[in-house]
C-alpha cells in the first residue's frame, strides 16, 4: 500500500460527491477493489479509509467489552458515524449529506494524506487544527 501524504484543495459537486486527487487515488491498494470506509473523524473532519487500514480500528473498537457501559457507547458512537463509499470510474465518491453537514463542508474540500488515511475536511476548520510553523512543529516533534 502507498502513503497517503499531501494536502489537496478539492470541490464538492452539487451531489455532494468529491473527486479523489490522483495521488490520493493510486496510494489505494488494488486488493482494496472502489469500496472505502468514510467515517466521522477527529477534530470535526472526515475521515476516509482503504478496509485494510479500517480493519485494524475495527478489530481495536471490537474488543471492547459489551457488558462495559463505557464501551457500548464507544461502540455504538464508532458504528453510527461510518457508511461505506464507492468510488466510481471517475474516482469519485458520494459523502452522505449527514457527514457533510457535521464536517461543516460545503462546495470546498481540503483533502489531507495521513499516512494510513485520508482527512477530509472544511477549509477553514483545517486551518484552524494544523500547525503552521516549522519551530513549533520541530519542538513538539
Amino acid at each position: 500500500m502507498g502513503i497517503f501524504s499531501g494536502r489537496y484543495e478539492c470541490k464538492v459537486d452539487p451531489k455532494g460527491r468529491l473527486a479523489l486527487p490522483a495521488r490520493i487515488k493510486a496510494a489505494i491498494p488494488d486488493s482494496n477493489g472502489d469500496t472505502l470506509v468514510l467515517r466521522h473523524g477527529d477534530d470535526g473532519c472526515l475521515a476516509l479509509y482503504p478496509h485494510v487500514e479500517f480493519n485494524k480500528l475495527l478489530n481495536q473498537v471490537n474488543s471492547l467489552s459489551d457488558r462495559d457501559p463505557l464501551h457500548r457507547k464507544i461502540k455504538r458512537a464508532f458504528f453510527e458515524g461510518m457508511t461505506e463509499v464507492e468510488l466510481d470510474s471517475a474516482g469519485r465518491f458520494l459523502i452522505p449529506k449527514t457527514f457533510l453537514q457535521a464536517a461543516g463542508i460545503d462546495k470546498d474540500a481540503s483533502v489531507n494524506g495521513m499516512g494510513s488515511y485520508v482527512e477530509i475536511w472544511n477549509p477553514d476548520k483545517y486551518t484552524a487544527n494544523k500547525i503552521d510553523d516549522n519551530d513549533e512543529l520541530t519542538t513538539l516533534m
